[in-house]
């Protein structure tokens, strides 16, 4: 989940769906690539597609996901500031 190609193709599926070309261009990666990422989120239950013709959609299948990321989000601005105001202090 932590890559960042994965991560932006879930934020990207939290406004809708998206075919597989348009993950590609988003991500800036090469078709097999984003097919891999794409299958892990798949395995983990993240991701649902359906097909249409040649091409493939994907949706979230998960929508609480998003919820955790901002979850984790927080945490780590909240530690990040609580790093930053011990470096801050150290300096004084």
């Amino acid at each position: 989940m932590a890559h960042p190609s994965r991560l932006a193709m879930v934020e990207a599926l939290a406004e809708g769906e998206k075919c597989v070309c348009e993950l590609q261009q988003l991500v800036g990666s090469d078709i097999s690539t984003v097919s891999k990422h794409l299958g892990i989120l798949s395995r983990a239950g993240i991701v649902a597609d359906r097909k249409e013709g040649l091409r493939v959609f994907y949706r979230l299948a998960a929508p609480s996901i998003l919820d955790f990321l901002a979850c984790v989000d927080k945490i780590i601005c909240r530690d990040a500031k609580k790093a930053l105001e011990i470096i801050e202090a150290l300096q004084t």
